[in-house]
């Protein structure tokens, strides 16, 4: 960390006209940190002071107090420029704050406290300002929100702006309470901030509703005012705003569009604004008019006929919600250590950023259509199988693609320079080899692999090699190439007469100050570069230099201009060299004028090909990353396989040795796979039961996240797999508080459940693990059973629901399409000890578990002894108070017998017991129920009954 700056003041009234000026600002968002540039670096004062002294620093002894003592006075700090350009990406993209930077107005010098300006605003879904001092590795979104609730219909208005790629979007819907739609398309989008009309006196329960769900996916919010959201001069200001599409750009689109068979949103620039369907959607209008207000897109020019207007479709991609990215650990997570931690991290061997940038919005637009998830996924194949076109693509050619998102946006905004134009060069001239490498797949016995290739990349890259040829040209003619070995960049002196004419006479007189230096070492006798040094000073231009203990020489010598004594020595220059330098100095000011204009040409000129740059850019994210899931696909402990994929509406889910991607990489772990059946009308709905550390959770959301990887188009983590197309993925796991937002585990709980019952269709995937424990045993068993029973009746999807309500299995009973599942641990049967030691084989089979052996993992954990025997003391009681003889007898006969045994036994009594049912009546008498169990039992099962061993092993007992 480099050393901070000082902050000074000339006077004590400078120091107190900043504390007046500060203290006169208006009140700001708590969320917001003011930032005051200075001369040396950066400042920050009151709150934010003590919160940079608390985060950044770790110690309030970095601040200083001015205009009084620490009582009174204002709390300050200071940054350097690395220092404050490392909390400002941190502050961005992880803290989600918003950042105010103020800088003097331009004569009223750099420190002056009387007149500063707001230059700059930032926030995680407005980067733009801020792009020159930080890196940027993800999209920045930033949505408006607008709800209009006529007859308890709710239709949703959104607008939504990447103002790094230019891009204005829509998308207006009806949803439910829980506005689940609402939250699905902000995790599409990958938004960071929202903003919403500000809800006065809390009297609007939607907007309430709104901003619980937005915090909950960690937006930003902002708040404005209701004025704003209304959408009366927005296609005017569109008209302004959206580029008019020449055929060539729209060609580009639709085949950048092509290489996943599926757009990834619906372009609408090929009609006028007036004939847009999107100005018929009234609501999400009044969303984009005060997005445009709050962005401030119309006080820039800049911005005019630049952005491109689009419409997302919810429907095209499955839908997640929050607790879903949660569940399945999608994306890396503040305390995540290994990059393998999360299914970003896993997949993420991009090259590229923009390949880097793409996963992320992969991972939340998983697709739906079954054509589009195919190309992918045979383009995996494509790369995996020829292990010498994935290596070459990655060490060779990815590796050295900039980031052309970057580069194109310091064109669009006039900031670049003459080595952004080399790097799109340098890319350029590579081209052919990406074209040549690609050009040399082999095709497959079934497939024509170099027909694919061609039409999704080789294609694409010729005729963009084609478009920039133009560039290459420009570049290899003004640019000095040779010049690029020193690290400079700079105008070909042949370039232009004016020049080239100035260059000569520059190396002329480089030359005649050499000879003057040598001269100069004849006449002192000093040996020149030895003794006598000739430099090019940053203030006296070309001198010389002695050493101190040298320089006596020329007190003794005439025509020589003492210049300065420093530590390094005494410089000095002759009279011809003053006249040389003289005449150099002025030369050079005019040939880096000249140069300078040379280069803002030519800057101009590169920035025409943006527009070719995106779609470049475009291509070579989409190979990168199909080439990161061909690397991470062959790489893995046990290499990954293609899924079979079912149309939509249709087929099951059949996955053998299925393993968690994520869980088998982590270090000393042997990860024991299962085999995964859901089938339609027999296995929709599986309870999985159970020991504690099992491996339940694992099954459960190893699921989920195989049936999303194959929907992005990644290879999957199986033996062999077949998957239906899920249209969305509902997760209840591991609910927590919230404290500070007044809600507790069990209402975080409910809160999850209700919006899984009130989103879920026939084609979706409900993953549930442990619900109920946030009350009591009695009302989540109740909870627990309700909810199941309504997806198994009502909504008729595949589910699975990892439990300790061992009761939950009766729902067998009574629903064909409910299996029951238990994670196998081995019981060591000793006899002369009541307590059995347990190991847990992760493995899932057929059947129920009648035990959760919570007390074992206690002891796996080293709990006190003390505890250990107190809990299975007082375990024994409550077994004792709530059960019978019946149950330690039904404990003893299940340790006898194989679970086939078991399970096979239970089926011959629940069907004598369900026909036993139906032939009483409910006023009978208990005598005359029993009478006829006995009859039913020994004139249709008595072969059956008595050649059962389970049954009459418990028989016996009773």
């Amino acid at each position: 960390m480099s050393s901070r700056p000082e902050l000074k003041f000339s006077d004590r009234n400078e120091e107190s006209s900043f504390v007046r000026f500060f203290n006169s600002l208006p009140a700001k968002d708590p969320a917001t940190v003011r930032v005051f540039e200075r001369t040396e670096g950066y400042t920050v004062h009151g709150e934010d002071a003590k919160y940079i002294a608390q985060t950044v620093y770790r110690t309030t002894s970095v601040l200083k107090y001015i205009g009084g003592d620490s009582n009174h006075g204002l709390a300050s700090c200071t940054l350097s420029v690395i220092v404050f350009k490392n909390f400002l990406k941190d502050a961005l993209l992880s803290k989600a704050l918003k950042v105010d930077i103020y800088t003097p107005v331009k004569g009223a010098g750099r420190n002056s406290t009387s007149q500063w300006n707001l230059s700059k605003h930032a926030s995680p879904g407005n980067l733009q300002a801020v792009e020159d001092l930080i890196t940027i590795d993800q999209k920045a979104v930033v949505i408006a929100v607008k709800v209009v609730t006529k007859a308890d219909q709710r239709t949703v208005g959104a607008s939504f702006v990447d103002a790094s790629a230019r891009e204005l979007g829509t998308s207006e819907f009806p949803d439910n309470e829980l506005f689940s739609n609402l939250e699905s398309l902000v995790i599409q989008l990958g938004a960071k901030e929202c903003v919403l009309p500000k809800n006065e006196n809390q009297k609007d329960p939607d907007l309430l509703k709104i901003r619980d769900m937005v915090d909950r996916c960690g937006l930003v919010i902002t708040e404005q005012a209701t004025s704003n959201f209304n959408g009366k001069d927005t296609e005017q200001d569109l008209t302004r705003l959206l580029k008019v599409s020449d055929d060539e750009e729209n060609n580009e689109g639709e085949e950048g569009n092509s290489n996943d068979g599926i757009a990834s949103f619906v372009d609408t620039n090929n009609t006028p604004v007036s004939l847009s369907p999107q100005l018929n959607q009234t609501v999400a209008m009044g969303a984009t008019a005060a997005l445009i207000k709050y962005l401030q897109l119309m006080t820039d020019p800049e911005n005019y006929g630049k952005y491109r207007l689009i419409q997302h479709d919810l429907s095209q991609y499955m839908r997640l919600d929050t607790s879903a990215l949660k569940a399945l650990n999608l994306m890396p997570g503040p305390r995540d250590g290994a990059k393998s931690m999360s299914l970003f991290g896993l997949l993420n061997r991009c090259k590229t950023m923009a390949g880097t940038r793409l996963l992320g919005q992969w991972l939340k637009q998983p697709l739906m259509d079954v054509n589009a998830i195919r190309a992918r996924h045979l383009l995996v194949e494509i790369m995996m199988n020829d292990t010498g076109l994935r290596q070459s693509l990655q060490e060779d050619h990815l590796q050295v693609v900039p980031d052309l998102g970057r580069l194109v946006r310091k064109f669009q905004k006039g900031t670049a320079n003459l080595e952004d134009v080399v790097r799109v060069y340098q890319l350029v001239i590579r081209l052919p080899d990406f074209i040549d490498v690609l050009s040399n797949v082999r095709d497959d016995e079934s497939n024509s692999y170099s027909k694919i290739i061609e039409e999704t990349y080789t294609a694409s890259l010729r005729k963009y090699q084609a478009n920039l040829e133009k560039l290459q040209e420009l570049v290899e003619t003004t640019v000095d190439l040779a010049a690029l070995d020193r690290h400079e960049f700079i105008i070909k002196p042949d370039f232009d007469d004016r020049l080239k004419e100035i260059r000569n006479r520059l190396d002329d007189l480089r030359t005649e100050i050499a000879n003057e230096h040598i001269h100069a070492g004849d006449d002192l006798g000093m040996e020149p570069e030895k003794k006598l040094k000739l430099e090019q000073h940053h203030i006296y231009g070309w001198c010389m230099r002695l050493t101190r203990t040298d320089s006596g020489c020329l007190r003794t010598s005439r025509g020589y201009v003492e210049l300065s004594t420093q530590k390094a020595g005494v410089y000095f220059y002759s009279f011809k060299m003053k006249q040389f330098n003289e005449e150099y100095t002025e030369l050079d000011t005019e040939y880096r004028r000249t140069q300078s204009s040379l280069v803002r040409e030519v800057v101009n000129i590169a920035a025409t090909y943006c527009t070719v740059l995106e779609s470049l850019s475009t291509v070579l994210a989409h190979l990168d990353l199909i080439v990161s899931f061909a690397h991470v696909s062959a790489f893995a402990p046990s290499p990954y396989v293609r899924p079979k994929m079912h149309e939509r509406h249709s087929g099951n889910t059949i996955l053998r040795q299925a393993r968690h991607p994520c869980m088998e990489v982590q270090d000393e772990v042997t990860f024991i796979p299962n085999d995964v059946e859901l089938i339609r009308g027999e296995s929709d709905f599986l309870i999985i039961t159970g020991p504690n550390m099992g491996g339940k959770s694992t099954y459960i959301r190893q699921i989920g996240v195989i049936a999303l990887m194959a929907q992005i188009g990644c290879f999957v983590p199986c033996a062999e797999a077949e998957l239906t197309i899920f249209d969305s993925i509902l997760a209840r796991v591991g609910a927590g508080d919230s404290q500070l937002k007044g809600v507790s585990t069990f209402m975080a709980e409910m809160l999850e459940t209700a919006t899984i019952l009130k989103s879920a269709t026939r084609e979706s995937l409900i993953v549930i693990d442990e619900l109920g424990r946030g009350t009591s045993t009695y009302d989540g068993f109740g909870l627990a059973w309700a909810i199941s029973e309504y997806i198994v009746k009502n909504i008729g999807c595949f589910a699975m629901f990892a439990t300790h309500f061992h009761e939950l299995t009766a729902l067998a009973d009574n629903h064909p399409g409910v299996c029951n599942l238990h994670v196998v641990a081995h019981v060591e049967d000793d006899t002369t000890s009541p307590d059995s030691d347990i190991t847990l084989l992760y493995k899932v089979e057929k059947g129920i578990s009648d035990q959760s052996f919570g007390i074992h993992v206690a002891e796996v954990v080293k709990f006190p002894p003390k505890v250990v025997k107190m809990a299975k003391r007082k375990a024994n009681e409550l077994e004792d108070y709530e059960g019978d003889d019946n149950d330690e007898v039904l404990k003893k006969a299940t340790k006898k017998f194989s679970t086939d045994q078991i399970n096979q036994g239970n089926k011959l009594m629940r069907e004598i017991l369900t026909k036993w049912r139906k032939s009483v009546d409910s006023d009978e008498e208990t005598s005359a129920s029993l009478e006829k169990l006995r009859s039913l039992i020994s004139t249709e099962y008595e072969d059956k009954f008595k050649s059962d061993p389970y049954i009459q092993e418990i028989v016996s007992q009773l």
